[in-house]
């Protein structure tokens, strides 16, 4: 006889009626009781550009919003980039495919469904007492430049004392191996390797010496162009410094190195952030957010953003997981650059949390893991293996989440044609034979 598929009882399904950000939100009473005092709640997801992942965060976020106070959202994107969409959504002038396009990195916002997102946030903070912030949490120009991060350094020190501006050979060694987006990252990484040693080291040591020489003038810049400005130029050369720490570990092959040193700083910045906002939605892949080692195929288990947030907020850093079913998700083979940008996924592997999920209940739901059952409790310890979009990855549920929510059925995200306007010529290629192939699969099927 088969041994039959574990499944969560009845009792622990949540289920979600809809994913619709604007639908009724009496189905999130789980979410009002996992909530309690967070500072911090995250959102994962198994893999970037989906549309069910898109609509859950919007869906959380404006509950979240409404309901509880919180006053910020913080999104895996470039830091120094999303300054331009806090200014968008407190009602600022750029056209939205702009903002969409130039605000958010590593193809984050060329999304309808992120569109919406921002016009809900925009309609919201128009007649709200407080407005919501938007922030980015990750390194600049889609971690393949560090222009976009001396950029903003310069015209802020423009402002506050030209005499500290940075030394123009910064810019000639970062302009060497910058690429205008990451769909070009593998060439990126190839022109810094193939930099001269000395080069790599004066530019190391040139944002170094900067730092050292805004240190004790701080008083004085901050009073002529305000501390909000010049902290937050600070931060934009912190966040620029990691991205050439990250891309030397990289060149000497030491990826687990670069990838805590992207999770340690990501983590810095949210600290950044609630310097400033009491209560702050964050939005990241799960190997992020998860309080649990995270390892990568090929990669050493390193410390994800969420274990460093759990060890400085305790109890007050929550974290909704996500899992999923069959369907379209990013795919992360070489074929990606060529257009190609999603791949089907077939049901979850035997044994998987997902599959453990996808038994539990037809529709998307939640569990409430911190209210589970022996029973459920029991069969949630017994999964160790959670899907990461195209590969699996280790995990102890139970310490990595506090709440799962399953999505049954995964589709790409819609690409918006107003933010791809302002894209770069590579990126809009790229989803031109996207498009293509697209039309052509439906005419073939």
């Amino acid at each position: 006889m088969a041994t039959p598929t574990p499944a969560l009882s009845p009792a622990a399904v949540l289920p979600l009626r809809t994913l619709d950000p604007g639908g009724p939100a009496d189905d999130l009473a789980w979410l009002d009781e996992l909530v309690g005092d967070a500072r911090v709640v995250a959102i994962g997801e198994s893999a970037h550009y989906g549309a069910e992942s898109h609509r859950l965060r919007h869906r959380l976020l404006r509950r979240l919003v409404e309901r509880h106070g919180f006053g910020a959202y913080a999104m895996e994107t470039g830091f120094v980039e999303g300054r331009l969409v806090d200014a968008w959504v407190r009602g600022g002038g750029a056209p939205l495919g702009r903002v969409l396009a130039e605000g958010t990195t590593s193809l984050m916002g060329l999304w309808r469904e992120m569109g919406a997102h921002l016009e809900w946030m925009r309609a919201h903070n128009a007649t709200a007492a407080r407005p919501v912030a938007f922030h980015g949490i990750d390194m600049p120009g889609s971690m393949v430049s560090l222009l976009p991060g001396l950029d903003a350094v310069a015209a802020h020190l423009g402002r506050a004392d030209p005499g500290l501006a940075p030394d123009p050979a910064l810019w000639e060694t970062a302009t060497a191996f910058a690429r205008p987006s990451a769909f070009t990252a593998p060439e990126s990484l190839a022109a810094y390797a193939g930099l001269a040693p000395e080069r790599r080291d004066a530019l190391t040591a040139g944002l170094a010496d900067l730092a050292a020489r805004l240190a004790p003038r701080q008083r004085e810049l901050r009073a002529r162009s305000g501390a909000a400005a010049h902290d937050r130029a600070l931060h934009d050369l912190r966040v620029t410094a990691v991205l050439d720490a990250m891309l030397r570990a990289t060149a000497r092959g030491d990826f687990a190195g670069m990838a805590g040193l992207r999770d340690a700083a990501m983590a810095d910045t949210v600290g950044w952030i609630l310097e400033r906002e009491e209560r702050v939605v964050l939005a990241a892949h799960n190997g992020h957010v998860q309080r649990h080692p995270v390892a990568m195929p090929g990669v050493p288990a390193m410390t994800p953003l969420g274990l460093h947030l759990a060890d400085r907020l305790g109890g007050e850093y929550v974290v909704i997981g996500t899992t999923t079913g069959a369907g379209r998700t990013l795919n992360t083979g070489p074929d990606f650059t060529e257009g190609r940008l999603f791949a089907e996924q077939g049901a979850p592997d035997s044994g998987s949390l997902d599959a453990l999920l996808a038994a539990s209940h037809d529709g998307p739901f939640a569990v409430d893991l911190r209210r589970a059952a022996p029973d459920d409790a029991a069969a949630l310890r017994a999964t160790t293996r959670h899907r990461h979009g195209a590969y699996y990855s280790e995990v102890a549920p139970l310490d990595a989440f506090d709440a799962l929510v399953h999505l049954p059925r995964t589709t790409a995200a819609t690409p918006d044609p107003d933010a791809l306007t302002h894209a770069p010529a590579e990126v809009r290629e790229a989803f031109a034979r996207y498009a293509a192939e697209f039309r052509d699969g439906v005419t073939a099927g």
